[in-house]
């Protein structure tokens, strides 16, 4: 059987892997020229890392990634309410790591070549339409700078992989519309630093009004300073940016004025704004869930079937998720059509719980209830931590990765 991914992402190259391990033919298709290692932080949770082990990716990803030992909330004056190991720190039986996400990528693109051939991955092949028929799919594909049409393939099935924007689910859904923007703008960077608390923690901090998330991506360099990811969010109402604009430079002096007073005795975060590069700045946006990924012998897997808000670090990890179920459907019946239609029983309502749970703020809904309760800050003895502890719980539950029914998978 061969297999068509459109989109040479996490999610593409993943389920590229988990398909040829399962004795498929494979192809990726890639709209841009060249990979590159672009973006910032991610953040691999073990139901996902369960995924990248099995395809043999556990220590190439734990030689370049932090493996995250805690996750703490604090609000905007630096006090921390709530704290929790991450990972095999927590008696899971794979690690949680944060890594440079453009990294992640190059790890995934290596081992797609190596695996499967130097050819598997064809960039410069951007989409342009599909047709199917009961002997399989056609895909037309255009140099997306000239818009001339340079290639057809033809295969058994098609996933299509490509993103917020996907091509593939435009022609499934041609009037569902651009992303939905959530009225939130995150602005991200990375900065050269001392590790902050114990140098392997994910620090989410303030309120979703006001939030910020901080968390080493790479290992210590010679000096000791560690690549940190930060990201701000800030709700700003109606905004100019739409969902296409990923990579628009930011205004940091804004920023740097907004945060100037969040300097805390574990972190300084206006320092560590000062001390990035570049800021880039762009729309948290997600998509309504669907009722159906696939027709025929097309359907969707990542960012193109569920985008979701960036909260509690599920949207690289979902990706891997789907990849790890198309390919266990389509090795569990000789019927490609049957197996794509049990891999959307699986992964349809799944996700679609986990992007309305992100809607909700998912764990981050924390952040605000103590933000709520004590505007002016608290007393340790304050803190419900019977009732944090329910929400976060109830999102590991959501998402599938509670330790206790992630643990009893192989």
């Amino acid at each position: 059987m061969k297999v068509l991914i459109i989109g040479g992402g996490i999610g593409g190259l993943t389920a590229a892997l988990c398909l040829h391990g399962a004795g498929m033919e494979v192809v990726v298709c890639e709209s841009v020229p060249e990979i590159k290692p672009l973006g910032v932080g991610i953040n691999l949770l073990p139901h996902s890392m369960r995924v990248l082990s099995r395809v043999g990716l556990l220590e190439r990803i734990a030689e370049h990634a932090v493996e995250t030992a805690e996750l703490s909330y604090f609000n905007k004056f630096g006090q921390r309410f709530w704290s929790e190991p991450r990972g095999q720190f927590a008696g899971y039986k794979w690690p949680q790591f944060s890594v440079h996400r453009g990294v992640l990528q190059y790890i995934l693109f290596d081992a797609v070549r190596e695996t499967l051939g130097p050819d598997a991955v064809r960039t410069n092949h951007h989409l342009d339409h599909f047709e199917q028929n009961d002997e399989g799919v056609v895909a037309h594909f255009v140099d997306r700078a000239t818009g001339e049409m340079i290639h057809e393939e033809r295969a058994d099935l098609l996933v299509g992989a490509d993103g917020i924007n996907s091509v593939v689910r435009q022609q499934l859904y041609p009037d569902e519309g651009p992303p939905i923007y959530s009225e939130n703008v995150l602005y991200r960077g990375t900065t050269m630093m001392p590790p902050f608390l114990a140098g392997n923690v994910m620090a989410m901090i303030g309120s979703m009004q006001q939030k910020m998330v901080v968390y080493p991506i790479a290992k210590p360099d010679v000096d000791g300073r560690v690549l940190t990811n930060w990201v701000g969010n800030l709700n700003e109402g109606q905004s100019t940016l739409t969902a296409r604009d990923w990579n628009r430079e930011a205004d940091k002096d804004r920023l740097l004025d907004l945060y100037k007073t969040w300097q805390f005795d574990w972190l300084d975060v206006p320092q560590m704004m000062a001390g990035s590069g570049k800021v880039y700045e762009f729309p948290m946006s997600d998509r309504n869930p669907l009722d159906r990924w696939t027709f025929g012998r097309v359907t969707l897997l990542g960012d193109a079937a569920h985008p979701m808000y960036p909260i509690g670090s599920n949207g690289a990890s979902q990706a891997i998720l789907d990849a790890d179920a198309l390919t266990r459907a389509l090795t569990s019946t000789t019927d490609p059509l049957d197996a794509l239609t049990a891999y959307d029983r699986e992964r349809v309502p799944a996700t679609a719980k986990v992007v309305l749970q992100n809607r909700a703020k998912g764990p981050d809904q924390i952040l605000d209830l103590m933000e709520a309760r004590f505007p002016t800050g608290f007393e340790k003895h304050e803190i419900p931590h019977d009732e944090l502890a329910e929400v976060m719980d109830h999102y590991k539950r959501v998402a599938g990765f509670d330790v206790q029914s992630l643990n009893q998978l192989t």
